[in-house]
């Protein structure tokens, strides 16, 4: 190569090692995410001159704004808004009766779809041309919005009545992990023959409710799914506004897969206590955690807390621990029931539908391991992740 060839190449690869240098050292910005409800151009076009009903809480915003301000703002007809599990205004307990009645900033009317009437009847659908349902979920199988959003669709379904949902992210994306569902176990707090956790979005969960067929008689809801941006199943996220009264903050959520099989015990998860799902505990336990306690109360989202004002010794598991285990450890469980002192009132019938099976407190009470319970779910999990992948959204 004659020498100005060398002298040019040598400058070329010196300015682009410079270039590359500057460009790896300026500091990384990551594109924020837009959840569905904010990807406006991708909805609000196909609502103009439709009559809608909408399944909103206070998790429904488009940014600062509610939902259905948003739409009437726009000029888009809202009939009605279906109110699950917590109400409309999200400050409801868990398993309280929800009632109908009118927005008091909108007037428009209220139309519970919690306690005995979980499925919209054909009377509650018409007039509509289409449901947008815009829920935060969880990412857990027993947080019943999924459950909610199944008796949506099928009523739908079965009334010719399109569905939309406005997808947001899940917490708990990146984990599959705990027992799967058994049909004979199928309850609102687990509907469909999924883990604990199935790392979908709730727009994800709604393509495979439809093509699996779990809608009554096979039926199909004409569904639409509005994605959100610039998100990824490595994205993590941070829930801007609580997803219910004992879901307070990110620690809750992220603890709440594993400490929620407390509800089917007679151990308490703080419910009436400033930190819900994030510590849990019963006066039995006083000798191993004497340096822990507290004392649940009746107040918000918790009127009659199990063991209302008796102190409660206890522990709050980390975050990182429940990571290192994939979303869910049941190590608590195994450690609160071998600490018990009345093991034959350890459980409650509840247990079964929580975990979706009667393999787990069969389990526990037989002494397993955590490694060795673990094991008994893999098959299942293995195949629950062929299953879903052709409803995947996100990569």
């Amino acid at each position: 190569m004659p020498r100005y060839c060398q002298l040019l190449f040598s400058l070329l690869l010196f300015v682009s090692c410079s270039v590359n240098s500057q460009v790896s050292n300026k500091p990384f910005e990551q594109v924020p995410l837009v959840v569905g409800a904010e990807n406006t151009e991708a909805y609000l076009s196909k609502l103009n001159d439709k009559k809608i009903a909408l399944v909103a809480n206070q998790t429904s915003l488009v940014k600062e704004q509610h939902l259905l301000d948003f739409l009437l703002a726009k000029n888009i007809t809202v009939e009605k808004v279906f109110c699950l599990e917590h109400g409309f205004r999200g400050d409801a307990d868990a398993g309280a009766k929800i009632t109908d009645g009118k927005d008091t900033k909108t007037g428009v009317p209220l139309v519970s779809l919690y306690g005995n009437h979980k499925k919209p009847t054909t009377t509650d659908l018409m007039g509509v041309d289409i449901v947008v349902f815009d829920i935060q979920d969880v990412g857990a199988r027993f947080y019943t919005y999924i459950s909610s959003l199944h008796y949506i669709m099928e009523a739908c379904a079965e009334n010719d009545v399109a569905v939309m949902v406005l997808d947001r992210p899940n917490p708990h994306i990146a984990h599959i992990n705990g027992p799967t569902l058994e049909p004979a176990f199928k309850s609102f707090v687990g509907m469909h023959p999924i883990p604990v956790l199935h790392g979908m979005t709730i727009g994800e969960y709604a393509q495979m409710i439809n093509g699996e067929k779990w809608l009554k008689n096979e039926v199909k809801a004409e569904l639409t799914v509005v994605p959100v941006l610039n998100y990824t199943r490595d994205s993590s996220y941070s829930l801007p506004v609580p997803p219910s009264p004992n879901l307070p903050n990110d620690t809750a959520i992220a603890l709440y897969p594993s400490l929620c099989f407390f509800e089917g015990t007679a151990v308490s998860v703080g419910r009436g206590t400033e930190k819900p799902f994030q510590h849990y505990g019963h006066p039995d336990f006083e000798k191993q955690f004497r340096s822990y306690a507290f004392v649940p109360k009746g107040g918000f989202g918790a009127k009659h807390p199990k063991l209302e004002g008796l102190t409660c010794f206890g522990e709050k598991p980390s975050v990182e621990a429940i990571e290192l285990a994939h979303g869910l450890d049941i190590s608590f469980l195994l450690k609160a029931y071998e600490l018990s002192e009345n093991k034959a009132q350890f459980f409650t019938s509840f247990i079964d539908k929580l975990a979706g099976t009667s393999k787990l407190k069969k389990q526990v009470v037989a002494g397993l391991s955590k490694e060795e319970i673990e094991l008994t779910w893999q098959a299942n999990l293995k195949a629950f992740k062929l299953m879903r992948t052709p409803y995947l959204i996100y990569k």
